[in-house]
């Protein structure tokens, strides 16, 4: 990779730190190989390496279901997990990567939402209006709604 190229790799992932960071109560912390991780409490969001690389953590089932939809791909080192990969090269990739990180970001915030806790710190994300904002397919939607969709009052 030149170095006109990891400029314009590091310059796009800035941009998705910058966007996640500022998700309610997302924290950020150094992660290994150059990165920058996003957590929720000791739950993983998702990481990104500096050279181009948005890494999300999500079901097997969930994670098969964007990769047959071609919206990212299997992990790079450990395929056979439910972490997938999503190389950054251009300017629509680090929406995809911004998509797929608030995707992660959502499945967790509805999690958490079962608990009293989770419900009053993040009842202010409407979770299934923004899935419906995100456009996701039915087999998505169905990933969720196996874990309980948790709708704001």
């Amino acid at each position: 990779m030149g170095d006109q190229t990891k400029r314009e790799a590091a310059r796009h992932v800035d941009r998705v730190i910058e966007e996640v960071a500022a998700w309610p109560n997302v924290n950020t912390e150094e992660h290994r190989f150059e990165g920058r991780e996003f957590t929720l409490g000791p739950r993983e969001v998702g990481h990104v390496h500096r050279w181009g690389i948005v890494d999300v953590p999500f079901t097997k089932g969930l994670r098969d279901a964007l990769v047959a939809e071609g919206r990212t791909e299997e992990h790079h080192v450990v395929p056979e997990s439910g972490w997938t990969t999503l190389f950054i090269q251009d300017e629509s990739d680090v929406a995809r990567g911004i998509w797929l990180l608030r995707l992660s970001y959502l499945y967790h915030v509805n999690n958490l939402k079962k608990t009293p806790a989770g419900a009053e710190k993040f009842e202010n994300v409407d979770v299934p209006a923004e899935l419906e904002e995100l456009d996701i397919s039915e087999e998505v939607r169905a990933a969720f709604e196996r874990r309980g969709l948790h709708s704001t009052p």
